[in-house]
């Protein structure tokens, strides 16, 4: 049984007004809430716990997902207060609520036809990380790819991380609780030789604006 992460706390400042009143996360597309569309692809491949991490407007999101059962999932939720602790302050405070054991991160606000089966039973070091081809609004990507690992620099295809990934608690070992970004763990990782990734270049989106929102939802009721 694996368990699961989705970062939901943001604020979506790029997705106003709409989400204003409304969670960018809970904002439909293609009929469902965008959240609702990890969920479904979660419980596919039998996952069966998922903590979905909440700050802005977190009220909501009980009020629509529930307990999960609807999913044959089980939900819980980590309340990061009202102001967001970043990727991995948000990690950190939902890791009690995960357990030992490796656990799937997928960001809310992307869109992907990613098959999380596909994905390792355990990292084959701290982290597994998805990365994708570069889009046109971050051309330069993230890492470089070369023979399964991560680097921040090198040989390999340099590609962009499509925030989903598997990660083992001892990932955030001796941080301490409060605002962080994953990104200086991910680096420390590199340097050890500790982060391997994948190439995935099907379907994927970030939705970080009205207009990409639009398009996707067009792309899906069209399909």
């Amino acid at each position: 049984m694996r368990h699961a992460l989705i970062f939901a706390a943001g604020l979506g400042e790029r997705m106003r007004p709409l989400t204003d009143h409304t969670p960018k996360p809970l904002l439909e597309v293609g009929g469902k809430p965008l959240i609702e569309w990890h969920l479904e692809r979660l419980a596919a491949i039998d996952v069966r716990y998922v903590v979905i991490n909440t700050s802005h407007l977190a009220d909501q999101f009980p009020d629509v997902l529930g307990d999960g059962s609807r999913w044959g999932l089980r939900i819980r939720y980590a309340y990061e207060g009202p102001t967001p602790l970043e990727t991995g302050g948000g990690m950190l405070n939902a890791l009690p609520l995960l357990g030992p054991e490796p656990f799937i991160a997928v960001s809310a606000d992307i869109y992907s036809d990613y098959d999380y089966a596909a994905l390792p039973l355990e990292p084959a070091g701290l982290a597994h990380l998805v990365m994708v081809p570069n889009p046109d609004w971050h051309a330069t990507g993230d890492f470089v790819l070369d023979q399964g690992l991560l680097h921040e620099d090198g040989p390999g295809a340099r590609l962009t991380f499509g925030n989903i990934g598997l990660y083992r608690p001892a990932f955030l070992h001796g941080q301490t609780p409060g605002r962080f970004k994953l990104l200086p763990l991910y680096q420390q990782a590199m340097r050890d030789g500790q982060l391997s990734g994948e190439h995935y270049d099907g379907f994927w989106r970030n939705l970080g604006n009205p207009a990409q929102l639009a398009e996707l939802d067009a792309h899906l009721r069209g399909s």
